[in-house]
């Protein structure tokens, strides 16, 4: 007869030492794919730790060396979809919640943003006050490649990009490496792997802003910059056709090659994204992003994209997805606009707090 080894490990390891709260993402066979339980443990403990006088710092970080977090668990998502059932709009608007919570954390809130951050990975971290990359690092917001859009605040954070750069990042969903990552506004400084043992140890006696700067150094060179000029003219146009069009037209090889990269994209996903960046950047709180994000979100849980997306790309893995429908052109200006209207699962809810009175 077996004897059973124990309970399964926690998914999120919480634990303090010294003056600082460690939260340790643990699914590490899938690189730390956020769940609605790992969601609800984090924000049980910012709120343990939120009015805490021994708790000065939060780190976050993730088990395994793949890296912080791959996402959300879309295996879940494609399931829940295609049976039409409802857990996934209520992981969402946790995980949403969670987000804009992180954004306002009222304590330092040290993001390690080591190797593998995607989608939910960059909701959980981007959003902190003190976010760190490594050599290691792939930041990215993948979500058009299986007909979905960047949530988490995504839009957010990608509007606020230098010039055109968060449009590139988010229609194509290229990673972004340690100096893209901070160049793009996703995170703050440049760690090397090998020291962040030493860097979290050093948090839990001193102040983050002294641990940080005593550890952080220039981060390797990155591609954005240079890439600045093409990428600033191409995706100023005014729709996904157009910015297809310019990068085509461009002369530059790089360009021409991202347009053949968006054209494998779910064409749905493409003019959503588009919308939701330009809208996202005359907004004036991540908590009206957050809102606009939901109603996306909940629009491409009832599309034929995710599903067929996620089916593509994790489950079949054909790396084949049949989109619908399947060129720009049959996308219309209303069913795109279609996409922002409060759905059925009703609206997230978020306000930002009010300003201090001056």
């Amino acid at each position: 007869m077996s004897v059973p080894t124990g309970l399964p490990e926690p998914e999120v390891l919480v634990h303090t030492e010294g003056r600082a709260g460690f939260l340790t993402l643990n699914r590490p066979r899938a690189i730390n794919a956020l769940t609605h339980g790992m969601v609800r443990r984090i924000d049980e403990a910012l709120t343990a730790w939120e009015h805490d006088p021994a708790v000065t710092t939060v780190v976050l970080r993730g088990a395994g060396e793949r890296g912080l977090c791959a996402g959300g668990d879309i295996r879940a998502i494609h399931d829940d979809a295609r049976v039409g059932g409802t857990a996934t709009v209520g992981f969402w608007r946790d995980e949403y919640r969670l987000n804009a919570r992180v954004a306002r954390y009222p304590k330092p809130y040290v993001a390690f943003m080591d190797g593998i951050v995607m989608g939910g990975g960059v909701g959980v971290s981007a959003h902190g006050s003190v976010r760190i990359v490594t050599e290691r690092s792939r930041v990215a917001m993948p979500e058009t490649g299986i007909g979905f859009v960047p949530d988490v605040g995504g839009t957010h954070l990608l509007s606020r990009a230098p010039g055109e750069l968060g449009t590139h990042l988010a229609l194509t969903g290229t990673p972004a490496g340690a100096a893209d990552a901070i160049l793009a506004g996703l995170a703050d400084h440049f760690v090397p792997a090998a020291d962040l043992p030493a860097l979290a140890a050093a948090l839990t006696t001193e102040p983050a802003t002294e641990a940080v700067a005593r550890f952080a150094r220039p981060a390797p060179e990155g591609d954005l910059a240079a890439r600045r000029a093409w990428i600033d003219a191409c995706y100023a146009a005014g729709t996904v056709e157009g910015i297809v069009e310019r990068l085509t037209d461009s002369g530059v090889p790089e360009a021409k090659e991202t347009a053949t990269v968006l054209l494998t994209r779910s064409p749905t996903a493409l003019k959503a994204t588009l919308y939701a960046v330009r809208r996202a950047r005359a907004q004036d709180s991540l908590e009206e992003t957050l809102n606009m994000e939901f109603r996306l979100s909940c629009a491409a849980l009832a599309s034929p994209d995710l599903v067929e997306g996620i089916r593509a790309q994790v489950v079949d893995k054909d790396r084949n997805p049949r989109w619908t429908p399947p060129t720009l052109a049959q996308v219309t200006e209303q069913a795109t606009e279609g996409w922002f209207a409060p759905r059925a699962a009703g609206e997230l809810g978020l306000t930002p707090p009010a300003r201090p009175e001056s």
